[in-house]
């Protein structure tokens, strides 16, 4: 079967009259169906579908092509043909193409004669494997649980292959996706039972399987394993806290069997903890979760991200889709000139294209030629202006999209148009900063191969005009003493004075001599070559100095861990180190005169400082312990009997909460048969609480955990612990500042009882005194 739009006559013509497909067996669909579009505007075009029937016995006679157990889509022709503009109207395309789309893993399914994608030889030995590791027979597996296992052998394979290109876990753009496939797997492991870490079990049929065809995963097997093994155990941790914390939301629910969805969302957004889970554990105890108050909750949460992030501006980018086809590629002259005459081919204003700007006015602004770097290869776009005639335009950033150079501003003085020429003049402080940085990140990288580990590569770099900031792979961190090896080994190349060789040559020439690629970088045929003759040689297209002594200094300033695997060096260059030092140097001399002491004693007298701070805390501690154990024979003469049983309920005034918990103790063990419940306002705003029961008084039902949790309730708090000794806070001690005698009936009558009696509740409390 095959399916056409149901306006193209051509295609439907071709099918029937040159590939010889009977015409009842060629389906004409609408626009949802069977015309592409990369988006509301951009490159459209109709587009064709070929069908595997597995029911051809069937007949033709009720051909539905959505009929998923019959029909299966293995191949996609886009005839990309059309442009959409913002106002809908379609306009044919410069440049025509088919876009050609064929599922390698659904022709496996039709070959292979299984029912699914999932159950080929290219996903379903890791589904296997995580079914053997939840002891299951995938057979046998119900439909849910035949999902989760889908669900992991999909997943983990995804996983390893963004691992395998760099990408790592994390809160924004790529590595946020990485980190929910990865909780999705965690999650569905425990779905079907898995409570302790598994993936690396999976991973490795997955890597086992991408050995031959993908052979960077064996190249970064170790970082790949480490990261999926650090992003899963945090996870765990992360489930374990945030299912404490929604039983604690359901025991305060009050009876209404309801989870609030600003409790649903503190889980998610606090604790990664995904609504579906909340979801399951909420339906397991009869509740229900207000997953409408969660979206309101999620979008307030949105509303407040927009005020602290910067926003992508989409409609530039439309209308760059649009100006495509009208504009060729921008001419960079940067690595030769800082200024030039250039002609404004395109603006754009708030994201549409003008011919005019008039002075104050924002503008992305499209030139013929220019001088300007964009920003790539992780080098900060240039700054400067362009100037005319009566007009002044300042940039601040310039990117790049397909080979045209965006010039990111606002005119200053003036009329900015289109056809307009200018003379285009970067700001030179800004392009040396940026030189120097980017010739000392090719420095830093060589040093960490020479010292550290010839294998290192790079995961990812920033260069700015004042600092830099490389990240590359390392199972371990650097040592301290690695660390200043490597910045005196890039200060000795510096001070070699080692000139830059700059040369354009084929990919596999560059290869061939020794040239350093970054990691999962996508090149050309032909490549630019950065050679710093007997130190480094490195792809890139990035600006740099013409000899390592224009560097001046290289400086680190520190070295941490931002993934497993993954290590992070920030460092500054040329004039930075001087701001960098002098920062320093008011910092040391603000401490030389506050302690009176030369710079070299600064650490010493730190040092004994906070020895000194320590062991005056730990006297404190003491003293206030002392003081609080001085109060138990007065404490004692205030105990109650009922019956058999002491009740003695005190506050202890500023007591903190281990005194307090020591005291509580003292007392029980001298008291014998009894209930101590005991409070402090060790600070403003603040309730310690804890409540020590003995045996005798468990027997009869009472629970120290249930019990002084039911009053951190009330003051806003919560908390708990063993039968016999349990601890609380809250925040509202106001709460607690009245008296309960008329309730101490019930709790009365539970300790005097020989029979257990029900739970008792924070009212059932004979008084407290605050």
């Amino acid at each position: 079967m095959v399916s056409v739009f149901r306006e193209d006559d051509d295609a439907f013509a071709l099918w029937r009259d040159q590939v010889g497909i009977p015409a009842h067996r060629i389906q004409r669909l609408g626009e949802d169906d069977n015309f592409w579009a990369a988006g509301p505007t951009g490159p459209c075009g109709p587009c064709s579908e070929i069908y595997y029937d597995f029911k051809p016995e069937a007949g033709d006679d009720t051909i539905d092509l959505e009929d998923d157990s019959r029909f299966l889509e293995i191949y996609n022709l886009v005839f990309m043909e059309l442009n959409r503009d913002a106002q809908g109207r379609l306009t044919p395309l410069a440049k025509q193409n088919i876009d050609t789309g064929m599922g390698l893993e659904r022709l496996a399914q039709v070959l292979q004669g299984v029912p699914n994608n999932y159950e080929t030889d290219l996903i379903f030995p890791m589904v296997e494997r995580a079914a053997e590791i939840a002891e299951l027979s995938y057979a046998q597996a119900t439909p849910e649980q035949k999902v989760s296992l889908k669900v992991i052998g999909d997943h983990i394979r995804a996983v390893m292959h963004l691992l395998a290109d760099g990408v790592v876990p994390s809160n924004v753009e790529r590595g946020y996706v990485l980190r929910r496939l990865i909780r999705r797997v965690v999650r569905h492991g425990r779905l079907l039972g898995i409570q302790e870490p598994f993936t690396l079990g999976v991973l490795e049929v997955a890597m086992a399987l991408a050995a031959d065809p993908f052979p960077q995963v064996q190249q970064r097997a170790e970082v790949i394993r480490a990261e999926l093994q650090q992003e899963e155990e945090q996870f765990l941790k992360t489930l374990e806290r945030g299912e404490r914390l929604l039983v604690e939301v359901m025991q305060s629910a009050q009876g209404q069997h309801l989870i609030r969805g600003e409790d649903a969302f503190k889980l998610f957004d606090t604790y990664g903890f995904p609504l579906e889970l909340t979801q399951e554990i909420a339906a397991e105890q009869n509740f229900q979760v207000d997953v409408v108050g969660f979206k309101q909750a999620m979008e307030q949460q949105r509303q407040r991200s927009k005020l602290a992030h910067t926003t992508v501006d989409v409609t530039v980018q439309g209308s760059l889709d649009r100006l495509a086809d009208q504009l060729q590629r921008t001419l960079f002259q940067g690595y030769q000139l800082h200024q030039s005459q250039s002609q404004v081919r395109a603006l754009l204003v708030e994201g549409e294209s003008a011919e005019v700007a008039e002075a104050g006015t924002a503008v992305q602004v499209i030139l013929d030629q220019t001088p300007f770097y964009a920003e790539s290869g992780g080098q900060s776009g240039d700054r400067g202006y362009l100037s005319g005639d009566q007009v002044l335009v300042r940039i601040e950033d310039v990117q790049k999209d397909n080979d045209i150079f965006v010039h990111i501003g606002r005119v200053e003085r003036g009329q900015l148009q289109v056809g307009a020429t200018l003379s285009s003049q970067i700001d030179l402080s800004c392009r040396r900063g940026a030189m120097v940085h980017h010739s000392a990140t090719h420095l830093l990288q060589a040093a960490l191969k020479l010292i550290v580990d010839d294998a290192i590569a790079q995961a990812g770099s920033l260069v700015s005009f004042d600092r830099l900031r490389f990240d590359f792979s390392s199972p371990r961190s650097v040592t301290p003493e690695e660390l200043q090896q490597i910045e005196d080994q890039v200060n000795t190349w510096i001070g070699e004075a080692h000139a830059a060789e700059v040369a354009e040559m084929a990919l596999e020439e560059a290869k061939q001599r020794g040239a350093v690629a970054m990691f999962g970088e996508k090149y050309g045929e032909r490549v630019r070559v950065i050679d710093f003759p007997g130190v480094s040689m490195e792809l890139c297209g990035g600006t740099h100095v013409h000899n390592t002594a224009e560097i001046g200094l290289f400086k680190i300033i520190s070295e941490t861990g931002v993934a497993a695997g993954i290590r992070r060096i920030e460092a500054v260059a040329g004039p930075a180190v001087l701001a960098y030092l002098n920062e320093r140097e008011a910092v040391v001399k603000e401490l030389t005169a506050q302690f009176k002491v030369k710079p070299h004693e600064l650490p010493e007298r730190i040092q004994a400082l906070q020895q000194e701070l320590k062991s005056t805390q730990k006297a404190l501690e003491e003293t206030k312990r002392q003081l609080a154990l001085a109060r138990v024979a007065e404490l004692l003469s205030q105990a109650e009997s009922i019956g058999d049983v002491q009740i003695l309920v005190a506050s202890l005034a500023d007591t903190d909460a281990e005194s307090l918990k020591t005291v509580a103790q003292t007392l029980l063990q001298k008291l014998g048969a009894a209930a101590v419940v005991l409070g402090s306002v060790p600070e403003e705003g603040k309730v310690s609480l804890v409540a020590a029961f003995s045996a005798e008084v468990q027997q009869r039902g009472f629970k120290a955990g249930s019990f002084v949790g039911g009053i951190a309730k009330l003051t806003g708090g919560g908390g708990g612990g063993r039968p016999n000794l349990a601890q609380a806070g809250g925040r509202q001690p106001e709460n607690l500042r009245k008296r309960w005698r008329r309730h101490g009936n019930n709790f009365a009558r539970g300790c005097n009882n020989s029979h257990s009696a029900p739970p008792p509740t924070a009212a059932a409390i004979p008084f407290i005194l605050f």
